[in-house]
């Protein structure tokens, strides 16, 4: 038997469309809010609304929502890349980022500002660095990872500036990042603090992006190099970052590389994620917190 549709909308589907039109209204009024607002709109627009870019089959007043609600979506949009834009020409001109490290600065409160969350989750803090940064991920990696490589996840923003902090990241410092991904910790470090940094990534095609981003933001003292981290030399670094990039005997052959490194100098190495707990092994290296994966931990040479 075949249903007839008379064209009168039904009550629960009246309540619905009355509950989006509130829900519009209060965002409408506020579209100009702060980033962190901004993107939190953003989020509530797509979980209401589902996809903005499929053809909405529905009819009437939901249809009349669904396109306001875009119009919303593009001027959130359009103030997002309008910031972004500003904070890539603060860097450009050669000085230190400030509107981004007065929105990070901001963004955190006062506990956090002494330990960020835990948890290797992202936040909005994320997205405006990912905004400002405009890093391309490749669409295939050069080289396919061995079994004790590590499938690439940038680090949480919230948990570079704990590691600037902890670790007192200076301008004479030299940094490098083993296993750098796309080179968000690199750049980052740089901008925040001048000091000179290096990725080393095995991948190349990563590599290339890194080195991209680094060369439109007119950063000189970031430099990202294509190589295996047991074949990189360690010479001049003063800190070392690993978040698990690699695990097993790469692992062991790193620090062992890092560990003869220490005989000539000290160094600090930052860790994150599940390498921390092999990392606190090392007899050669003290820390004056607990070991979590976690969060960021600082380690110094004895």
């Amino acid at each position: 038997m075949s249903t007839i549709t008379t064209g009168v909308p039904r009550e629960d589907e009246i309540e619905c469309h009355t509950d989006l039109h509130a829900f519009l209204c209060a965002l409408e009024a506020d579209s100009s809010a702060q980033l962190r607002e901004r993107l939190i709109a953003l989020d509530d627009l797509d979980a209401a609304f589902g996809g903005f870019d499929s053809e909405d089959p529905t009819r009437g007043t939901y249809s009349r929502l669904h396109l306001r609600a875009k119009a919303l979506r593009i001027r959130l949009e359009a103030a997002n890349s309008e910031l972004y834009q500003s904070v890539r020409s603060d860097i450009v001109r050669g000085g230190q980022p400030r509107a981004l490290l007065q929105w990070l600065e901001d963004s955190a409160s006062d506990n956090e500002r002494r330990s960020p969350l835990p948890g290797l989750g992202f936040d909005y803090r994320d997205e405006l660095v990912s905004g400002v940064l405009q890093l391309l991920e490749p669409s295939e990696p050069n080289l396919q990872p061995s079994p004790e490589m590590v499938f690439y996840q940038p680090t949480p923003v919230r948990h570079i500036l704990h590691l600037i902090a902890a670790a007192a990241v200076a301008e004479d410092d030299v940094f490098v990042d083993l296993g750098s991904g796309l080179g968000h910790v690199p750049l980052l470090v740089s901008m925040m603090t001048g000091a000179q940094s290096f990725g080393v990534e095995v991948q190349a095609a990563y590599v290339a992006s890194a080195r991209e981003c680094a060369q439109s933001l007119r950063l000189s003292r970031v430099q990202f190099i294509a190589q295996d981290a047991r074949d990189a030399d360690l010479s001049r670094g003063t800190m070392f970052y690993l978040y698990s990039p690699f695990k097993g005997s790469i692992l062991a052959d790193v620090l062992g590389a890092l560990r003869r490194e220490s005989m000539h100098r000290s160094i600090t190495i930052c860790s994150l994620g599940p390498c921390t707990h092999r990392v606190s092994d090392e007899r050669w290296l003290k820390t004056s917190e607990l070991s979590d994966t976690g969060s960021i931990t600082v380690f110094n040479s004895l």
